[in-house]
């Protein structure tokens, strides 16, 4: 029965929507864009303000948001009155879990403010998330991302040589189950730290969903210290710079600018920046990467919220990369990529080529309370330069481009076979206008094809050309 009921939980999930990008976790999480930037920020206003964040609600009785304290304590106290008198169970804790009962009405409050970013943590929790982890991690390798409105998670790439890749786990694969846990609407970053991440040398049971077999897929992966790059570089053919960047953590900026710094070195001739998979990180790395990209005095990005002042980002650090950019990008490229991509696009620095992106386009800030817990709240929007919220919209690339089918389930793209890089490359070598043209027109050939393929065929007798009954 417990078996069926966490399968229909996860088949619910993938009924209410499609697999998308909410958070990128890559073992050792990174903030999802802005964390920590409007969490410092919002908090140093507050004690500018003069507010007392230490004692906040302690002894506050009255009215607070429509909500009035005394009475909720009195009802509570009410209910805990019913259930010690008259519930059936002894209370039990959850094989694993930290969490109290208080820390289930705490986490209610933030579930009734109905936005899938905010969310509360205890104070084992997020001791948990805020560990320093200095790009190394003792994790399995792989990037998974959560759908934030089904709970559904997948994965998004396997690293070579990791301990997820001699499992058998392949980019596309839900992670349906850890351990005897179902992971379907478990909070991603708390499912990373406390439960796939351990000691070194032991293993984590897992059970996979695999969609283009219809099966699942039961493995124990071991895990291990894995480095966790987040900037990989290297020169294409005809003097193509080519950067991989695969998340946006505290060290990724100056990594970038080596990677830069290399490439010119060795005659760059042009630059390719692909963003694809990234679901974003630490906002502050991506402004720096766009800084020194652009000339000075362009925006990079601003933000406007409740309770925090508005702030605008521009470029001023004296450098600059004049040769010709392209950014690549799909739909799981969100947050702090969609800060770049925007900042390079708006500004006419960079030729957009792929997908359109998520469309994460807004920041959270961390607030820490005083028994040690945290609050993540989403606090403002942003803004790309041309001033449009691209919240639940996305970034629209400029020369439009899917991954060819036969490609997106594998560990691990050869470049030879990457159709979106190769037309990154011709962007750069032929001009934008023209890679447009002819993809444009190797399309139209195609949907006249396939119609052909459908309705060149009669149906068989008694048959009809009807769309088959949904079942």
């Amino acid at each position: 029965m417990e078996e069926r009921e966490g399968k229909n939980k996860f088949w619910k999930g993938i009924v209410i929507g499609a697999l998308v990008t909410a958070f990128f976790g890559l073992i050792a999480v990174t903030a999802a864009t802005g964390i920590w930037l409007m969490g410092r920020m919002t908090a140093n206003q507050l004690g500018a303000s003069g507010q007392d964040v230490s004692d906040a609600g302690a002894e506050d009785s009255g009215e607070k948001d429509g909500l009035i304290i005394s009475e909720i304590g009195s009802k509570l106290t009410y209910m805990e009155t019913l259930v010690n008198q008259y519930f059936l169970f002894d209370e039990e804790e959850e094989e694993g879990s930290s969490y109290s009962t208080e820390d289930w009405i705490y986490s209610g409050y933030m579930y009734s403010l109905n936005d899938p970013y905010s969310s509360y943590y205890n104070a084992e929790e997020y001791a948990s998330l805020t560990e320093e982890t200095e790009g190394e991690y003792c994790g399995i390798g792989v990037q998974v991302s959560q759908n934030v409105y089904t709970g559904l998670i997948t994965v998004v790439k396997v690293f070579k040589g990791s301990p997820a890749e001699k499992a058998g786990i392949l980019p596309g694969d839900y992670l349906y189950k850890v351990e005897d846990m179902e992971a379907t609407g478990e909070d991603l970053s708390i499912l990373v730290s406390d439960h796939i991440k351990g000691e070194e040398g032991t293993t984590v049971h897992l059970t996979m969903y695999r969609e283009t077999t219809g099966e699942y897929v039961e493995m124990d992966v071991e895990r291990r210290m894995v480095e966790n790059p987040t900037v990989e570089y290297e020169m294409l053919s005809d003097g193509i710079g080519y950067i991989l960047l695969s998340s946006f953590e505290e060290v990724s900026s100056n990594q970038f600018i080596t990677a830069v710094d290399a490439l010119e070195e060795q005659g760059m001739k042009g630059l390719i920046v692909d963003l694809r998979n990234n679901g974003g990180g630490v906002t502050q790395a991506a402004e720096d990467i766009a800084d020194y990209l652009l000339p000075d005095d362009a925006t990079i990005v601003s933000f406007k919220g409740k309770g925090v002042p508005e702030s605008i980002y521009y470029s001023d650090d004296g450098h600059s990369v004049d040769v010709p950019i392209v950014v690549l990008v799909n739909g799981q490229s969100a947050s702090s990529s969609e800060v770049l991509t925007g900042a390079l696009k708006d500004n006419d620095w960079a030729v957009v080529v792929g997908e359109n992106t998520f469309g994460k386009g807004i920041a959270q800030g961390i607030f820490e309370l005083p028994d040690g817990s945290a609050l993540k709240l989403t606090t403002s929007y942003y803004y790309t330069p041309s001033g449009e919220c691209i919240h639940e919209v996305g970034i629209a690339p400029d020369v439009e481009v899917a991954l060819d089918e036969e490609l997106r389930s594998l560990v691990e793209v050869p470049k030879e076979e990457d159709n979106q890089l190769r037309a990154a490359m011709d962007v750069i070598l032929e001009g934008e206008d023209a890679v447009r043209e002819r993809l444009e027109a190797e399309a139209e050939e195609t949907d006249e094809s396939t119609e052909e393929d459908v309705f060149s065929f009669p149906p068989e007798d008694g048959e009809t050309n009807q769309e088959a009954p949904e079942e």
